[in-house]
């Protein structure tokens, strides 16, 4: 398993150290280093990353102050000279705590945990997708989700509160839904069959919203229907 990271360090040296480390072994995608917690913000805002070592002692924000932060929750390892931050990682979940200066077999160690709780959350992750909105990352859960119509080079994902606009195809979503309660009932329109309200002929009908069903279509979607 190979991860996407992303080091915040304000210390050059142990930046290199750590990127030394990534190369050697095998496991790490390294996108970048940056050495305080606002331009890891702004990188992070519009970018998602499975791992990030994170000093915590930096110029500005805190490593912790950055966390609290984040729209989304990757995996981290804490890298720090202090033990005394030791409670606050478990208090923020954090996958390791690595204390300067640290071995090449302890910093595998760290990694070989990440391997684990990535495993045991691919489940829960399975249930919620992540769109980029006017150059912000938005989690939306999939049963959040009424209905997805594309608009030419964009998609507009529907919710019972809101409308959120994003640059992708409905190839791409029908690819990303593939297993869960959505189906392509229009070339133009992806629902999720558990927010139907009501279906007259080739029309269904969704919170007020009336969303039509191609012929191509029509089978599938009263097939799957019948099965919910």
């Amino acid at each position: 398993m190979k991860f996407t990271s992303l080091i915040v360090e304000d210390l050059k040296p142990a930046a290199d150290h750590l990127s030394k480390l990534c190369e050697r072994s095998g496991m790490i995608e390294l996108k970048g280093h940056y050495l305080n917690a606002e331009d890891a913000l702004e990188y992070l805002s519009e970018n998602l990353v499975d791992l990030i070592f994170l000093d915590v002692e930096m110029p500005g924000k805190s490593g912790f102050e950055m966390l609290d932060q984040l729209a989304y929750q990757p995996q981290v390892i804490l890298t720090t000279s202090k033990t005394e931050y030791a409670y606050d990682a478990f208090e923020y979940k954090v996958c390791d705590f690595l204390k300067k200066p640290f071995t090449y077999q302890r910093f595998v160690e760290a990694l070989q945990k990440v391997e684990v709780r990535k495993k045991q959350s691919e489940g829960e992750e399975n249930d919620q997708i992540f769109i980029k909105v006017n150059g912000k990352l938005v989690r939306l859960k999939y049963d959040e989700i009424l209905f997805m119509e594309s608009m030419g080079d964009y998609v507009k994902f529907v919710t019972a509160e809101k409308k959120f606009i994003t640059h992708n195809t409905m190839k791409n979503l029908e690819v990303k839904f593939t297993g869960q309660s959505f189906l392509k009932v229009h070339r133009s329109y992806i629902v999720n069959l558990a927010a139907i309200d009501d279906i007259q002929e080739n029309t269904l009908y969704i919170k007020g919203n009336q969303i039509p069903v191609s012929k191509a279509n029509r089978s599938s979607v009263m097939e799957r229907i019948n099965v919910l």
